[in-house]
């Protein structure tokens, strides 16, 4: 695989929700290439890791990045400007895979939903679950309704949307499509991909890893798979972070 650095222009860096940020920033070459389910390794000057950050969508040259500000690379870069330059590693890692002529189900959980939207603009008709822990970190539903799809929002204290997990609405949803893709905290696709497994559903998942590096060398987002017999030490930056829900061993 290639991996190319390039400077992208950044076009918009806003406050979406409490802690959450949407850049958008602009490289024609490096942004058309990106596939659903791939990241940017974004470089914050003054820091000498790159932040990961799943690209939510891609459309004219330009990548949208939605984050959240956990620590101080992120706070930084929430205070980048309009104009300003930025250096990004991209797109990395591999995507979903997405066949026409299926139902999907898409499912978020926290900033595990960004990278919802792009995967569902890829498909007819989706249904799109997304789960928050309260109302003030619920992101991008217009977006989601923009795009034609069934939506359902859940919070976890019942602020908003209905009162539970997305795994509440998945029971219920599980004869309306044929198969799952989901990202979002790692005990949230653990119990998806369990449901998935007891109806029979096909589910991808995108899993959730501190990295350094992003392509594989310095092994930090190292996961455990379970493939023809054997388990396997793969990476998240690398090998996913698209697997195959029931190769993962939670």
């Amino acid at each position: 695989m290639r991996y190319d650095a390039q400077p992208f222009e950044i076009l918009e860096n806003t406050r979406i929700a409490d802690g959450i940020f949407d850049m958008r920033v602009k490289n024609d070459v490096i942004a058309p290439l990106a596939v659903c389910g791939q990241f940017a390794h974004v470089y914050v000057p003054s820091k000498t890791l790159r932040r990961p950050i799943s690209i939510c969508d891609k459309q004219d040259g330009v990548l949208r990045l939605v984050y959240q500000v956990k620590g101080e690379g992120t706070r930084l870069m929430s205070q980048m400007k309009k104009g300003d330059s930025v250096d990004i590693l991209a797109p990395l890692g591999n995507g979903f895979k997405i066949e026409q002529g299926k139902r999907y189900c898409f499912i978020g959980g926290g900033i595990g939903v960004p990278p919802m939207l792009y995967a569902a603009k890829q498909t007819e008709n989706p249904l799109v679950i997304t789960g928050f822990r309260t109302s003030s970190l619920i992101i991008l539903q217009d977006d989601f309704k923009n795009i034609g799809a069934e939506l359902v929002l859940t919070t976890d204290d019942g602020s908003a949307g209905r009162h539970g997990f997305v795994t509440d609405v998945l029971k219920e949803k599980l004869g309306e499509f044929d198969e799952v893709c989901a990202c979002g905290p790692t005990p949230m696709l653990k119990a998806v991909a369990a449901l998935c497994a007891e109806n029979n559903k096909p589910c991808q998942v995108s899993l959730e890893e501190r990295m350094a590096c992003g392509i594989g060398a310095c092994l930090v987002c190292a996961v455990k798979i379970k493939r023809d017999g054997r388990e396997l030490t793969l990476h998240v930056c690398k090998d996913g972070p698209v697997f195959n829900a029931e190769e993962v061993v939670f």
